[in-house]
């Protein structure tokens, strides 16, 4: 794409443990440089084993030039989670938890002379019923309209009729609404008629043959018996899943591209 933009955002999908990991470690720093990036944003719920984050992870994704990482329903399984997310405002959990669950919903990033601010929220379609991401959007787009015109969204929810509404309801109040949690990436990225880019779900960064990340050998049997099982991360080749936001000096979408590289 050609650069005539004021700032080119990637946003990376849910990174699945180790193989996701490796997976941005490969080509992070080529896809910067040859795109123009100007801010790497991703989404790690999923980053530690499949489940959850901790302070070592968060730190191998900040060392390889990610700028802020966003997360989900299983950002709280990790024991460490809580402690690590009330001191460190770089990792978001979903604005619209409870105000006095640990951690922060918005962050602002600075890039170049530019501020970004950034919003995690979280979907109720077939997940925890917690309070209304549509309104909770509402009173933090607010306060961030206050700061700057350029605002991305990390929508994380399971049903596609969720986010879809809730892309036409932010439309041209913010830059980019991306989904994450579905860990497949969908062919429906766009530019809303108020110049919002959206996407469904961005898909996932992680083991390629596998169920949405988890070894074929665990997942296929949960679904004929129906019983608890213990599941782990696949290995194999793996998958980068992005997309990249182009976005005007008014705050503006004027570009999204959907991103996938798979490795042998």
């Amino acid at each position: 794409m050609s650069r005539v933009i004021g700032m080119r955002i990637l946003f990376i999908g849910d990174i699945v443990g180790q193989p996701g990991r490796k997976a941005v470690a490969r080509h992070l720093r080529r896809l910067v440089a040859t795109n123009g990036v100007d801010a790497v944003i991703a989404n790690a719920e999923n980053a530690a084993a499949g489940f959850g984050i901790t302070p070592a992870v968060g730190q191998e994704l900040f060392d390889q030039g990610i700028a802020l990482l966003t997360s989900g329903n299983h950002v709280w399984d990790r024991k460490e989670a809580e402690a690590y997310l009330a001191k460190e405002g770089r990792i978001l959990r979903p604005a619209n938890y409870p105000d006095d669950v640990p951690g922060r919903g918005t962050h602002v990033l600075r890039v170049g002379e530019r501020l970004v601010g950034v919003v995690n929220l979280q979907g109720r379609a077939f997940l925890p019923p917690i309070d209304c991401p549509f309104r909770a959007a509402d009173r933090e787009l607010a306060e961030l309209a206050r700061v700057s015109d350029i605002i991305i969204v990390d929508f994380h929810a399971e049903a596609t009729a969720e986010k879809q509404a809730f892309g036409w309801y932010v439309d041209g109040r913010v830059s980019a609404v991306v989904g994450t949690h579905t860990h497949v990436q969908t062919a429906d990225e766009r530019i809303l008629p108020g110049r919002t880019a959206y996407i469904t779900d961005v898909g996932m960064t992680g083991p390629r043959d596998s169920v949405i990340g988890i070894r074929q050998q665990d997942a296929i049997p949960k679904f004929l018996t129906q019983m608890p099982r213990r599941f782990a991360v696949a290995d194999g080749p793996t998958q980068l899943s992005a997309v990249l936001v182009d976005v005007e000096e008014s705050g503006r979408a004027s570009a999204i591209r959907r991103l996938q590289i798979v490795d042998d």
